[in-house]
């Protein structure tokens, strides 16, 4: 990382397997969840992986879905609002994921929408 970077949150990634194990659902409910933007991944070294710190008590993180369409909407791919969520953000004082479970949605999600 360079020394200008952003620190990030650090976090594990789970794999599909994972994520059917953490959630307590089937693969096919699992993609849906993807599909339907309550969880996002990327490809990590080959294989699709989700930030563990999306999952809250074996749930998708609540607030996540509606930032996630808010970044994507403002022109993010993926890796880009996954890469956002994590790294620290001098606005909010932390990382955006750090807010949400924090329950500032709104204050993330204003600041997602003026990213576009």
């Amino acid at each position: 990382m360079s020394e200008n970077a952003p620190a990030t949150v650090p976090t594990a990634w789970l794999t599909m397997p994972d994520l059917v194990e953490a959630l307590g659902e089937s693969l096919g409910r699992v993609h849906r969840l993807v599909d339907e933007h309550y969880l996002i991944g990327s490809r990590r070294s080959g294989v699709f992986a989700v930030p563990e710190v999306f999952i809250v008590d074996g749930h998708p993180l609540p607030s996540l879905r509606g930032t996630v369409i808010a970044l994507q909407d403002a022109g993010f791919t993926d890796d880009e609002a996954i890469d956002w969520l994590l790294a620290e953000d001098d606005t909010l004082g932390r990382a955006p994921i750090s807010a949400l479970l924090a329950g500032q949605k709104s204050e993330v999600r204003r600041l997602a929408r003026t990213l576009a």
